[in-house]
């Protein structure tokens, strides 16, 4: 009887290891090229729409005859362009970094995670000798960092009287857009996002809200209620997250948005902001010729001119130790918190949001809102 020895499975070397991982590295990097590559001639407002379908958080500039790298274009690049003024007409190559950090073939996955961490980037294109784009490695590629502890706050309280008679027996964040409450929709995007804790503060026919939701289960998060005895305004019901940890967004009930809220959280911890407040751009026409005067010294007429003014769109990321600037039990509005932190020297920056947003404060507003439903603009 013939008899065969089993084969010997002799365990992986560790360099074997390190070069499968390089290899695995290298080839996740590039078969990612076509959905991250794009024409430095090509607009901000088709790259944002391309970042959103690859889900990079970047993008990789090549010229289209050559495919020569020529930057690295993230989606905080194009917020911070946005505040500069630029448009969503705007080429890319105006907000891109035209010298980014860059990885080789040659470099292993370790020293890509060390050029990472120094440079607290969680981007690196990869290029070859000849200058040609090859791929585009990402930090989760490398290392799985443990997922950020955000909870989320919806400020539900308002009466909602510019809305009446509609919100005589329905609080405004219950009302129906399209086929459900805003409010659902909203918390539908937060568990998209990976946000399972949400706080709500109520007033208004606060048990409309809580019978709807109960404890969050059946809708895939976790749900506390804050009821407020008296208004306490848009930040007064805040000053319970005291002992939290972690970020934490905070948006009014009445927001109908997509704003992507990881973008948001990596642009507030980029900038190393204490709080980050979302805002719109708003162009005002002035019907009149502008005379701009130094003393009785005409400097300069415009005719008709466009302001563009950053308002506040009711979106916002802050550290829990801001809820400390709170008084409590007493009437505190976002503006004045905001400008309490600035009073203190803390940091607050800006949030462009570039995606779709509409503030359901009027009757006009709703209906567009369920227009904008209807016909699958959000």
């Amino acid at each position: 009887m013939n008899f065969e020895c089993p084969k010997t499975v002799l365990p992986s070397s560790p360099e074997n290891s390190k070069q499968a991982k390089s290899r695995s590295v290298r080839r996740l990097a590039k078969t990612r090229l076509d959905a991250v590559r794009v024409s430095p001639t090509r607009s901000i407002e088709d790259a944002m729409k391309q970042l959103d379908r690859a889900g990079t958080g970047a993008l990789v500039l090549c010229e289209e005859e050559s495919g020569a790298f020529n930057g690295l274009l993230t989606d905080g690049d194009i917020r911070r362009g946005f505040l500069r003024g630029l448009t969503l007409e705007d080429a890319c190559s105006k907000v891109a970094t035209r010298k980014p950090f860059l990885a080789n073939e040659k470099q292993s996955p370790a020293e890509m995670l060390r050029l990472m961490n120094s440079a607290d980037i969680h981007h690196l294109p990869l290029v070859g000798d000849n200058g040609r784009a090859l791929g585009l490695v990402l930090r989760q590629d490398i290392a799985l960092d443990a997922p950020e502890q955000m909870s989320a706050v919806i400020m539900a309280g308002g009466r909602g009287t510019r809305l009446m008679p509609l919100t005589m027996d329905t609080p405004k964040p219950m009302l129906p857009v399209g086929d459900r409450p805003l409010i659902e929709r909203t918390i539908e995007q937060l568990r998209r996002a990976g946000i399972r804790r949400v706080n709500i503060t109520t007033h208004h026919l606060s048990e409309k809200i809580s019978e709807h939701f109960r404890d969050g289960s059946e809708f895939g998060v976790e749900l506390t209620y804050v009821n407020e005895d008296h208004p306490l305004g848009t930040a007064g019901g805040l000053s319970f997250l005291s002992g939290k940890t972690g970020p934490i967004l905070v948006m009014n009930g009445d927001i109908l948005t997509s704003v992507r809220f990881r973008e948001l959280l990596a642009f507030h911890r980029e900038n190393r902001a204490d709080l980050t407040v979302g805002v719109r751009v708003h162009e005002v026409d002035v019907p009149y010729g502008v005379v701009e005067c130094e003393g009785a010294q005409v400097k300069d007429v415009r005719e008709k001119p466009k302001i563009r003014l950053l308002v506040n769109a009711g979106v916002y990321m802050l550290e829990p130790f801001v809820s400390y600037f709170i008084p409590n039990g007493r009437r505190c509005d976002m503006p004045d918190l905001i400008k309490s932190l600035l009073e203190c020297g803390r940091k607050v920056v800006s949030f462009p949001i570039m995606e779709y947003w509409l503030d359901i404060g009027r009757k006009t507003d709703y209906e567009r809102a369920n227009d904008d439903v209807r016909m699958g603009r959000i």
